[in-house]
């Protein structure tokens, strides 16, 4: 029997649900891919592409685990007095309390973690409904606010150390060398034995609920799961080796990608007589978000010049030579103008003169968004309020390029011109330090781990699937089993895979339309990226993942790949080479979330649960 009286309660469950898994894609996503795309491993839209694959194949084989942990870990079932109504409201309000959050933060580019946005809102929703004594304060099993909360200490500091492990390995096999580059090449298939065995280890380990792998012996676990990493590295042995062979050690600039299916015959191919320098990206170029030239780029090759009206950088082989440019002179007026302005304001004109430019590109464009672009250009809202005749014709001219922008923006926005505010801001001074205390390593090195560096950024999109998916799903769970059968949910009741995969569609769907917000504010804010870090950083930050997520533990995948990104910056061998204020601010805000993301959903369990009615 469903509870038809509260049908409209279990509509805005969710539609909160789904906002909050929508908000973990644009956050928590945005930050595991956020380290590939600033690395210029792949673009913005091949990170949409390969998350859409590996969030949903994590999440459907892996997710379901954690849900119980959210749903009857933290309130008690028996604490609803088998009343369903009670339980579908809690639950709908934790939702919304987590999506409230986490949205406004992610509006205001500031970084938080859902997964304890979520968990927080419960624990106030739980204090609302039975009293602070009614919730698992407590470890409880390893289900309890005790044992989530540990990973708050525990997932940035282990994470950091399995990813300051593997890039040191990184570092003394191929860095160190005289000759670093036919060591990177060999060497290479080692990081593809490491990314199929923890994926496939994710699946069988414990077992994965939807494959029926749970009562599997550990010999079976264990074949299973170094036979697809092995089976990887015999792949990247034969196919990849020697294809990275001939474009870097042998530099013919003329081999394509496709030509890897030749395999061990690109060994014998000549390369052309004038080859001598590899046809790589200069992974070098660092970005500063002033004016921007024209992009130089093609299939394989692309250096983005930034200049300002001060400096610009001039590339020379694999350093960056910084050489003063004149400024354009002013006019009396733009100088009075500017000496009016403070230097916040000034900031803010930086900003804005940033996004002019991007969006005067966009329109530029074919297709749905150029025209949406033009559109919203050409009418603009006029003076007066919204319901002046001219501004209500101006947004019904307006309202098709809105919905336009909103879907597709995302596919074309690009996070490297959006580093801006660096140049004469205490934030760039800050991260001229920071880049200027890590070493660049040469362009044909960090060629070989941009591949790697593809599979480790999948394997972190499983892990996320794995673990946060199965934190979304479980309140959205709890609401749909108290609506459809009247019954407080049962403490082991299973999560509907349909409802899985439409959270996990979800996820990608923020990454996909508004994961550009946090990846602006992410992209080298930390430390100095590059695809050899940025590979150890997401492996570091997947096995963590990983390691919680089998012992039904949630833990934030932000906290994780920011622990990550901290420990693959100390292997610079100086605390020097951190922003140490953007990782104070990142742990301020994750500190903030539990108060915050708990009172809100308290307050609107509290308001709710207390309405008068008749």
């Amino acid at each position: 029997m469903v509870l038809s009286e509260y049908t409209y309660i279990f509509a805005i469950g969710t539609f909160f649900a789904l906002l909050e898994a929508y908000n973990n894609g644009a956050n928590d996503v945005a930050n595991a891919w956020a380290t590939s795309v600033s690395s210029r491993s792949v673009t913005y839209r091949q990170a949409m592409i390969l998350c859409l694959i590996f969030e949903m194949t994590g999440a459907l084989a892996v997710g379901a685990r954690t849900a119980s942990t959210i749903k009857n870990g933290i309130i008690p079932i028996s604490a609803f007095n088998d009343n369903a109504g009670v339980q579908l409201l809690a639950f709908t309000c934790a939702s919304a309390g987590a999506a409230i959050w986490v949205m406004w933060c992610t509006r205001h580019n500031a970084h938080v973690s859902s997964t304890y946005s979520l968990v927080s809102s419960i624990a106030g929703v739980g204090v609302a409904t039975v009293g602070a004594r009614g919730v698992q304060w407590g470890w409880n099993g390893g289900q309890g606010l005790g044992a989530i909360f540990s990973g708050l200490a525990m997932a940035p500091v282990i994470s950091g150390c399995f990813a300051a492990t593997i890039f040191l390995l990184v570092k003394w096999v191929v860095h160190l060398r005289t000759n670093p580059v036919p060591w990177a090449v060999w060497t290479s298939p080692c990081f593809f034995l490491i990314a199929g065995t923890i994926c496939s280890l994710s699946i069988v380990y414990k077992g994965s609920p939807n494959l029926g792998l749970s009562n599997k012996p550990a010999w079976f676990i264990a074949s299973v799961s170094l036979g697809t990493g092995f089976g990887l590295f015999v792949l990247a042995a034969i196919f990849f080796v020697p294809y990275v062979h001939a474009k870097v050690v042998k530099k013919d600039y003329t081999l394509k990608l496709y030509h890897i299916y030749q395999g061990p015959l690109l060994f014998k191919r000549p390369a052309p007589p004038d080859a001598d320098r590899a046809k790589v990206p200069n992974y070098a170029v660092l970005q500063h978000g002033g004016e921007d030239e024209k992009d130089d780029s093609s299939s394989e090759h692309s250096v983005t010049k930034v200049h300002t009206d001060r400096e610009k950088s001039a590339i020379k082989g694999d350093d960056i030579v910084t050489a003063a440019v004149p400024a354009k002179p002013r006019t009396l007026a733009e100088e009075e103008g500017a000496a009016a302005l403070t230097p916040h304001e000034q900031y803010q004109l930086l900003l804005k003169k940033a996004l002019e430019r991007h969006h005067a590109d966009l329109r530029k464009k074919r297709g749905p968004l150029g025209w949406a672009m033009r559109t919203l250009h050409a009418n603009p809202m006029g003076a007066g309020s919204i319901h002046e005749l001219h501004n209500l014709k101006a947004l019904c001219i307006r309202l098709p390029a809105y919905v336009v922008v909103a879907l597709l923006y995302g596919l074309y926005y690009d996070i490297h011109k959006a580093q801006v505010g660096v140049l004469g801001t205490p934030e760039g001074r800050r991260m001229d330090g920071v880049y200027a205390h890590a070493t660049k390593y040469p362009n044909e090195v960090e060629y070989l781990y941009s591949f790697v560096q593809i599979i480790t950024a999948c394997t972190a999109s499983f892990a996320h699937g794995a673990n946060d998916v199965g934190n979304a799903v479980g309140v959205w769970a709890a609401m749909y089993s108290a609506w459809s059968t009247s019954t407080a949910i049962a403490a082991k009741a299973p999560v509907p895979l349909w409802q899985i995969a439409v959270t996990a569609l979800a996820i990608c769907i923020g990454f996909i339309t508004y994961g550009y917000n946090i990846m602006k504010v992410m992209g080298n804010k930390i430390t100095y990226h590059s695809p050899s870090r940025g590979s150890s950083m997401e492996m570091g930050a997947a096995i963590t993942i990983l390691v919680f997520s089998q012992y039904k533990l949630p833990v934030s995948t932000s906290m994780c790949i920011t622990g990550a990104t901290v420990g693959v910056g100390l292997c610079n061998g100086t605390l020097k080479a951190v922003n140490w204020h953007r990782v104070g601010l990142l742990f301020f805000s994750w500190l903030m979330t539990i108060p915050i993301a708990g009172l809100i959903g308290g307050c609107l369990m509290g308001l709710t649960l207390n309405t008068p009615s008749f």
